[in-house]
């Protein structure tokens, strides 16, 4: 997650990395400005809705789920997990405290359920009927239709007028104290080439950061979309602050 790799960086763990080959192959909001850290590769935090009782017409925006539309009808992850602390993070980075804190409190005015502890579970509760929508990574959504082809539901890409979909990274960087620095930049750059952005995202069901390299057919179906460009260190430096939010408003 760029939140923890953020904090890596910040406490002196992780040390500058000058390669042209990684700054050529990873965007620049998918990496540190500092170069202390790369994401390797991409998934979206999207919005999840039952095919059933929701329809994509009636999904616009991560914050359009705070209205009361949805009333009784979203359920989430909790709070305390890092993949809803950076997406909060980075909302607060487009909107601002405020207005960040009206969208949580109304996601938490419409919760279904109490907040779960992962996406999976999210998305059972969803099948189940205890909720219409929610959100969660796109690979947690592969994994369930992986093995079960024909579940009920699907994603949607929200804030595609806008800002565009949220999106977070699996990544690396160089530990500062490394004995086997040059080995260590080398295969960071490799990281980044074709070949391994193909296997790396094929094996997760991910997204390469390379954008030179296919999407994987099965994760491509999903369809294409825009992603958020505001740089990745936001769910960092954010963090604490969205943390503090979700606390005063009740998400748990």
């Amino acid at each position: 997650d760029a939140g923890n790799l953020w904090h890596a960086a910040k406490e002196g763990v992780l040390q500058p990395v000058s390669s042209e080959i990684l700054t050529s192959n990873i965007p620049s909001h998918l990496r540190d400005p500092n170069n202390k850290w790369f994401g390797l590769s991409l998934r979206a935090r999207t919005i999840v809705y039952s095919i059933k009782r929701v329809q994509p017409g009636d999904l616009t925006t991560y914050d359009d789920l705070s209205k009361t539309d949805w009333k009784q009808r979203l359920v989430i992850r909790t709070s305390k997990k890092v993949y809803n602390q950076s997406l909060v993070a980075m909302l607060i980075k487009e909107h601002g405290e405020d207005e960040t804190a009206k969208i949580l409190k109304g996601w938490v005015s419409n919760l279904a359920a109490p907040p779960f502890s992962n996406d999976t579970k999210v998305m059972e509760a969803i099948i189940a009927g205890q909720g219409d929508v929610g959100i969660v990574n796109t690979y947690y959504y592969g994994r369930l239709a992986k093995k079960d082809p024909n579940i009920p539901l699907a994603l949607f890409w929200p804030n595609q007028s806008s800002g565009g979909v949220h999106v977070n990274v699996s990544g690396a960087g160089v530990v500062a104290a490394s004995k086997n620095k040059a080995e260590a930049f080398a295969f960071l750059d490799w990281l980044s080439s074709e070949k391994a952005q193909q296997i790396f995202a094929d094996v997760n069901m991910e997204y390469p950061v390379n954008p030179n390299v296919p999407v994987n057919p099965t994760v491509s179906s999903w369809g294409s979309f825009k992603q958020n460009k505001n740089n990745l260190r936001n769910a960092g430096e954010n963090q604490a602050a969205a943390i503090r939010l979700m606390d005063r408003v009740g998400y748990k």
